[in-house]
């Protein structure tokens, strides 16, 4: 019981710290996020440093899922300082989508808008993040209760990650994350996940190669999860395997955009996605 006791302290100090993290950022000092797992900065800056941008894609795809069935605009924004970084990251799909619940029943779900506060900190190649999830409700997001924090009740769901990130030479990247509180449950008794009452502290684990081809930017990942969630699949295995090329087009000498296309395979949902991204 003690060890239970203190875990929950240890859940009610990171809803504090998240709730630092979502003041610093309306004051103005964030982070941006990128959804590509393992992505971590090789060199911190030791000068205070802003920045922010925008993604458009035509489709949200994450660890293997789309997300809102639409074409996104996905914003970030971030501070960073000696290896620390806090930051928020964003989708807004543009149209509305609805969600098969069984097979005569199909529900409207509006537009799909996520909001993703963290924080992080990053020392030689090794990152140690939190990172809050959370889904407004597409249909009236003005009612979304944000800052109910209950664990039974809550639409945030906290994931603590560690991450890698190889040096040049071999620039390997590796990343895992648990989601440790919030809205990630375990079976009901008809076994059913997300629906029973107790934490399932859902993991998800990648592994990516980086490299350069002639200017163009090559990706290959893969990942997996190691036992059954209602986030990623109903049981073990690989859950998201793909490519992501990636290359910057100069329309001058001053002016240049990213632009990147991913092949994403997921083998429990026998689902395959072919996305297109610019970044301004």
């Amino acid at each position: 019981m003690q060890i239970f006791h203190t875990m929950k302290k240890v859940f009610q100090f990171s809803q504090w710290l998240m709730v630092f993290a979502v003041i610093f950022f309306l004051s103005g000092s964030c982070y941006s996020q990128v959804r590509d797992e393992g992505i971590v900065e090789k060199k911190v800056s030791n000068p205070p440093q802003f920045s922010l941008g925008t993604d458009l894609v035509s489709r949200y795809i994450w660890r293997g899922k789309d997300y809102g069935n639409s074409p996104a605009i996905q914003p970030n924004v971030a501070f960073s300082y000696a290896g620390f970084k806090i930051s928020a990251w964003g989708s807004f799909g543009f149209v509305p989508y609805t969600m098969q619940v069984n097979d005569t029943t199909t529900v409207n779900m509006g537009n799909y808008g996520e909001f993703d506060p963290s924080i992080c900190y990053t020392f030689k190649g090794i990152t140690l993040s939190v990172t809050d999830y959370f889904v407004f409700n597409g249909l009236t997001p003005n009612s979304t209760n944000y800052f109910n924090y209950h664990n039974k009740t809550t639409g945030h769901t906290y994931e603590v990650g560690l991450a890698y990130n190889g040096p040049d030479k071999f620039p390997i990247q590796l990343f895992v994350g648990t989601l440790v509180y919030g809205a990630d449950k375990g079976k009901d008794s008809l076994g059913t996940y997300g629906l029973g009452t107790k934490n399932n502290y859902s993991t998800y684990f990648e592994a990516a190669y980086p490299f350069t081809v002639k200017g163009i930017g090559v990706k290959p990942f893969f990942g997996g999860i190691p036992f059954g969630s209602s986030w990623y699949g109903p049981y073990g295995g690989i859950v998201n395997v793909g490519l992501t090329v990636s290359k910057t087009i100069q329309f001058t000498k001053e002016f240049g955009m990213p632009l990147f296309t991913s092949i994403v395979v997921n083998p429990q949902s026998q689902s395959v996605f072919f996305v297109v991204g610019l970044t301004l």
